[in-house]
């Protein structure tokens, strides 16, 4: 099993080294996300990945891609809106759906959230990512999402190396319902994300992978902006 590479980019954006190939997941960056500490024009990506349209998912999902020329995988609705911006290297998907890219399968689970780009046109369904890596690895992005029950259903197919859940609370599951998250899908390991950019969402973090231990037997890893975790 080869190695990968997972780095938090502040708020909900996450950088991936997949055996080499750089993917990034929902590109909110430095100057429009104030705890990011990269810019759009420094970060390598020959995919993108968006969960839904909010500002603070896809701030600088137009930029990236118009540069690296990665192709986005996003729902229906996003890729058409895309098109209007000049942005053509697309994989449009929806739930439930998978499909196999260079670097590994993709299936786009379930959200409860809600979705609207920054113009105020219609962003489709909200979702998440399981991602099944070439190199071995089974990683769960939630994406902004309350706890659903659907996602006993990643559990029951045997879980996941890795989930990164929100646990920012307001305007997705907080701490109390990401626990129970975390044992819905199995998860050995799981990065908290969306959270402490902004006031309404300020939790402590370090608390929380505390409980998920002392409660589930599950291993969290709080990142500092720009750090990294490995899996092998």
């Amino acid at each position: 099993m080869m190695a990968l590479t997972v780095t938090w980019q502040g708020h909900a954006t996450w950088s991936i080294d997949a055996d080499g190939t750089p993917i990034v997941v929902d590109p909110f960056l430095k100057p429009h996300n104030p705890s990011a500490i990269t810019t759009a024009e420094e970060i390598a990506a020959e995919y993108i990945l968006i969960t839904h349209g909010h500002g603070d998912h896809v701030a600088d999902l137009v930029a990236l891609a118009l540069r690296t020329d990665a192709l986005v995988i996003c729902n229906f609705e996003i890729s058409i809106w895309l098109g209007k911006q000049g942005v053509s290297n697309v994989h449009p998907m929806n739930h439930g759906g998978s499909h196999t890219f260079p670097f590994g399968r993709v299936k786009m689970t379930i959200a409860h959230h809600s979705s609207m780009l920054p113009d105020g046109t219609y962003a489709g369904n909200p979702g998440g990512f399981l991602i099944n890596f070439n190199n071995g690895h089974d990683v769960y992005f939630a994406g902004d999402t309350a706890l659903t029950y659907d996602m006993r259903l990643i559990g029951e197919v045997g879980g996941v190396d890795l989930a990164v859940l929100p646990i920012g609370d307001n305007f997705t599951m907080g701490p109390d319902d990401a626990v129970i998250a975390a044992q819905f899908v199995k998860a050995k390991r799981v990065l908290p994300s969306h959270y402490n950019t902004f006031p309404l969402i300020e939790v402590d973090a370090h608390a929380f992978a505390k409980r998920l231990q002392r409660e589930a037997g599950i291993d969290c890893t709080v990142l500092a902006v720009g750090e990294s975790l490995e899996l092998r």
